[in-house]
């Protein structure tokens, strides 16, 4: 069977544009995965109307040519164990990203539009990548550092198993410890009663949450037994929560869809803002 290749996108217009480049590269050769790296343009249309072998084409190529080799080198240099390929493709980034991410194994993508691909408004390649791709999504923004935790945001959502599984390998894989955080809302609104309910200590509900959450665990820990966890119940909203975790994490991990009860807060509304605000790479499980 074909080993499955992390893919990333990448324009290297800047240096601060490789993080992308540079994450996958070290996440290929930590899973010993295919790295291909893709970068995706679309043609200037009243410029390349008719303008087969003409000085155009050629610029265009000849630019994409050297985005695609200096990302190759630098991806070489920084796991020269990995299997590393790369292209230029010609369409729209996104669609070209979504028709190869049926067949991998996970798409790395930067948070800015032009962080990933040119000519694009703020965060909409890593927007509709992270939203509609059948496969896990990595989105590179913040700090890229190796050190911290692997955090990972987790209702009582179908979505649940996946986030677990996911976190636990990649803190497995980096030798980390794992946070796991699970955000419910108090009964009465933080609003209500003077303003006071939000600072109110809330026991027993806080114990029931703890409960479900270790009862969610149980098996992933029996897997997992080298995975130091750590849990946090948090009455902020999932959004909240997890970012502030974030500015002490090396990977934040959310389901894209996860849906709990009624009270609690929707994991799937989290992922669009972990990837403005998240002070680290964000990983969109499924």
């Amino acid at each position: 069977m074909r080993d499955r290749a992390i893919v990333v996108g990448t324009d290297g217009a800047a240096a601060a544009d490789w993080a992308p480049v540079d994450w996958a590269a070290r996440e290929a050769q930590r899973r010993d995965k295919p790295l291909y790296i893709v970068y995706a343009f679309e043609w200037d249309q009243d410029e390349s109307r008719n303008a087969a072998g003409s000085a155009y084409v050629e610029a265009v190529w000849s630019a994409a040519e050297i985005v695609t080799a200096g990302a190759l080198r630098r991806a070489h240099e920084l796991a020269p164990a990995a299997r590393i390929t790369s292209d230029a493709l010609v369409g729209n980034p996104t669609a070209r990203l979504l028709e190869i991410a049926g067949d991998a194994e996970l798409i790395v993508v930067g948070h800015r539009g032009g962080g990933g691909f040119p000519g694009l408004p703020l965060g909409s390649v890593s927007r509709r990548v992270a939203t509609q791709a059948p496969c896990p999504v990595v989105v590179v923004r913040g700090r890229a550092a190796a050190g911290g935790p692997v955090v990972a945001g987790v209702d009582d959502s179908p979505a649940a198993p996946q986030v677990l599984r996911t976190a636990f390998e990649a803190a497995g894989d980096r030798g980390c410890p794992l946070v796991v955080v699970r955000s419910f809302l108090p009964a009465i609104p933080h609003w209500t009663a003077a303003g006071r309910a939000g600072r109110r200590r809330t026991p027993e509900p806080d114990a029931a949450e703890r409960a479900r959450l270790e009862e969610q665990l149980a098996p992933w820990r029996e897997k997992y037994p080298d995975v130091p966890v750590e849990t946090v119940i948090s009455h902020d909203s999932a959004p909240a929560a997890l970012v502030g975790a974030s500015a002490r994490a090396q990977l934040i991990v959310a389901g894209s869809h996860g849906r709990g009860r009624v009270r609690t807060t929707l994991l799937g509304s989290t992922v669009p803002q972990l990837l403005h605000y998240a002070d680290c790479p964000v990983l969109v499980a499924r």
